[in-house]
């Protein structure tokens, strides 16, 4: 596996290099990280140290962060890295941001609901959305903050309330989900999964999670029957408990979700620096179906999202997929939308 590992690593390395090499060069770009000290954060930061896109990473955290800070900028990559603590030192922190990463707030534990993650990190993503409006308010966001649902309708109304609100900057990760997929779909059709895709839209919870393995490539139809798809499809939406679970209480899917967060981030750098085909599925403000926001494959460049597309053809176990994801989804966007408001 090691070895694989390696050379997976060299292959990309390589193709990092003919990339920079067509565009002439990387420009400079800051990455800041909010909830650094995290069970996500730290992997996190890891990750984007190791970014060859990142010059300067930011470290924020409530506390914690100088030595996150020390530990990271001691490995061997380019990224200058300085931590950052406590609510003064924030708007240093996200000055000059490209793109700003928060997975800050409390994980879930077994026995936790949506719900109660939504009563403590809502707050915590609203102040901190507040100060990138004020200190960053063109950076692209990316919230991994859970519930997602809703943390992105609240990050919305906040930068509305600013002035400095563009749709196109605001995305909700959710990557993880896509790399779930991928990886159990290609578990059990016999697949290499590094040569796998499978588009997941919705939402970031649960029945709102809706992979399309009916628009998977390769295409494995003939391997899966429709229980495998109803145990594919319910296992990917069921995986951040699955993992709750399997930690006993001792954590959540913390190194699944920096892995996921840096590749979604990787993306954004990708896309303001340029290249031409970055295509990732997030969670933004959209118009393809009637609820505000939806996650579905969009076209990063080099002003966030240019491009949302459609859903494509569906199963008909899909469309009642999303025929049922629906209601949850709304409720939990004005859930967002309301305690934006009414924090106001």
């Amino acid at each position: 596996m090691l070895a694989r590992a390696a050379k997976e690593a060299v292959k990309a390395a390589s193709g990092l290099r003919a990339y920079a090499s067509a565009s002439g060069g990387l420009p400079p770009r800051k990455v800041a990280v909010l909830g650094a000290a995290g069970g996500i954060g730290q992997p996190l930061s890891l990750l984007m140290k190791l970014s060859p896109y990142v010059s300067e990473l930011a470290l924020y955290d409530i506390a914690g962060t100088p030595g996150v800070a020390a530990d990271v900028s001691h490995i061997n990559s380019k990224a200058a890295v300085k931590g950052y603590a406590g609510e003064d030192q924030l708007g240093e922190a996200l000055k000059g941001a490209d793109v700003v990463i928060i997975p800050a707030g409390v994980p879930r534990k077994p026995g936790m609901t949506r719900d109660d993650l939504f009563k403590i990190n809502a707050g915590i993503v609203k102040a901190l959305v507040e100060a990138c409006g004020k200190h960053c308010p063109k950076a692209l966001l990316n919230i991994i903050s859970n519930p997602v649902n809703s943390t992105v309708p609240i990050a919305a109304e906040t930068l509305k309330r600013l002035g400095v609100y563009d749709e196109k900057r605001v995305l909700g990760v959710t990557t993880l989900d896509v790399v779930r997929a991928k990886t159990f779909y290609a578990e059990k059709a016999g697949l290499d999964v590094s040569k796998v895709d499978v588009p997941v839209v919705g939402g970031h919870a649960g029945v709102t999670i809706l992979p399309l393995f009916s628009q998977a490539v390769p295409n494995a139809a003939n391997k899966l029957n429709d229980a495998d798809i109803d145990a594919l499809t319910k296992r990917t939406q069921d995986g951040g408990t699955e993992v709750v679970q399997a930690k006993a209480g001792k954590g959540s899917a913390t190194l699944s979700m920096a892995y996921a967060g840096a590749l979604f981030a990787d993306a954004c750098l990708r896309g303001l620096n340029g290249d031409p085909d970055v295509v990732e599925c997030t969670y933004v403000a959209s118009t393809i179906t009637d609820a505000p926001f939806f996650s579905s494959k969009v076209k990063l460049g080099k002003n966030g999202v240019e491009q949302i597309f459609g859903l494509g053809e569906l199963s008909a176990y899909e469309a009642e997929g999303l025929k049922a994801l629906m209601p949850e989804l709304r409720q939990s966007i004005q859930k967002g939308e309301d305690f934006a408001l009414e924090k106001q």
